[in-house]
C-alpha cells in the first residue's frame, strides 16, 4: 500500500536528497505552504489531505543572529514544533523530526561520541530552541522519531545561501590563504548520505532517537583542509580559535556523535566523512550549469 508523505522544509538541501528517496506520494511543503508559527495554518494543511508520515525538515537556523533574537528562533524550533507535534498526535501520524549536535556542548572536556542517552547540554539560544523542539515532540507525540545530524551540506543549497564547502571553494578563487576555526571538532555530514539513513529508518518504523552523521571526526580547519587536497586547490589553511573567529553564538567545541543506535535499527554505517567530501565534489562538477 503506497503511503502519503508530507515533507516539511522542502527547500532546504536535507529535503532536496531526501525527497526523490522517500516511498510513495511526497507532498513537499515550504514556507508559502504551511507556516509552522501558526497552528491554525499546520491544521489547514492536515485537513486538506491525509498523511501518513510528517516529515520535519524545516527550522529556523540564524545561530548567531539567534542570540540577540530569540524569539523567532523558539517561535519555529520550539513551538512551531508543538503545533506540529500536536496536529500529528490528534490524528495519530508518526512524526518524523530532524535535530542538531548542537543540543550538546556544554561538556567543554568532553572527547567521546555522545550517545543518544547522553544529557543534552546546549551552549546558544539556536541550541536551546532545538532541544525545546524535541521536548515537545517527545512530550506530545508518541509516534515519533528524532533524527540528529550535523555539519551539514548537500547540493540543493549551493547556489542559494552556500554552505561551509561552497563557501571556502569560493574563497579560494581569490585568496591564498583562509583563516579557519580550529577547536570546534563535530563531524560534516553530506545530506545524500543523511537522507537515505534517514530512509532506512522510516523503512524499519524506527522509534525514539538517532543520531545521523557520516564516519569519523573533524575540525572546521581540517575539513577545509582536505577539501582544497581533494579539489586541487592551493590555498594555505591558517587555524583560529572560535574566539578569534568572533561568532556571536557559541559552538560546542565536540559535538561528535555515536551512531550505534542507527546501526542497530538499520544494519548501516554512514560512510566516512573524507568519502563523502570526494563524492559531493563528484557530484558538484557533473551537475548542470544554470
Amino acid at each position: 500500500m503506497s503511503i502519503r508523505i508530507a515533507l516539511l522544509g522542502a527547500a532546504g538541501q536535507l529535503a532536496a536528497d531526501l525527497r526523490p528517496l522517500l516511498p510513495g506520494s511526497v507532498v513537499p511543503l515550504t514556507h508559502d505552504d504551511i507556516e509552522l508559527t501558526d497552528p491554525a495554518s499546520i491544521d489547514r494543511v492536515f485537513e486538506a489531505q491525509a498523511f501518513d508520515l510528517v516529515i520535519n525538515a524545516a527550522s529556523y537556523n540564524l545561530v548567531d543572529r539567534a542570540e540577540q533574537q530569540p524569539e523567532p528562533a523558539f517561535a519555529v524550533n520550539a513551538y512551531g514544533v508543538r503545533s506540529l507535534a500536536q496536529a500529528c498526535a490528534r490524528r495519530a501520524v508518526p512524526l518524523l523530526h530532524i535535530s542538531t549536535d548542537y543540543v550538546f556542548g556544554g561538556d567543554s572536556d568532553r572527547r567521546t561520541p555522545y550517545s543518544e542517552s547522553d544529557c543534552p547540554a546546549p551552549v546558544s539560544v539556536y541550541g536551546v530552541s532545538k532541544l525545546a523542539g524535541e521536548q515537545f515532540v517527545r512530550a506530545i507525540c508518541p509516534q515519533h522519531c528524532i533524527v540528529r545530524t550535523c555539519g551539514l551540506y548537500g547540493l540543493a543549497a549551493t547556489r542559494a545561501k552556500g554552505n561551509f564547502l561552497e563557501t571556502m571553494l569560493r574563497l579560494a578563487q581569490t585568496k591564498p590563504e583562509v583563516r579557519v576555526v580550529d577547536d570546534q571538532r563535530c563531524t560534516p555530514s553530506f545530506t545524500e548520505d543523511v537522507a537515505a539513513a534517514i530512509v532506512a529508518l522510516i523503512a524499519a518504523n524506527a522509534r525514539g532517537t538517532f543520531h545521523v552523521t557520516n564516519s569519523g571526526d573533524a575540525t572546521w580547519r581540517e575539513l577545509a583542509e582536505e577539501l582544497f587536497r581533494q579539489a586541487g586547490q592551493s590555498v594555505r589553511v591558517t587555524p583560529i580559535t572560535s574566539a578569534e573567529f568572533g561568532a556571536a553564538a557559541r559552538r560546542p567545541s565536540y559535538s561528535v556523535l555515536d551512531g550505534l543506535r542507527l546501526r542497530a535499527a538499520t544494519g548501516r554505517d554512514l560512510p566516512d566523512w573524507r568519502d563523502a567530501v570526494a563524492r559531493y565534489l563528484k557530484a558538484r562538477q557533473a551537475r548542470p550549469e544554470d
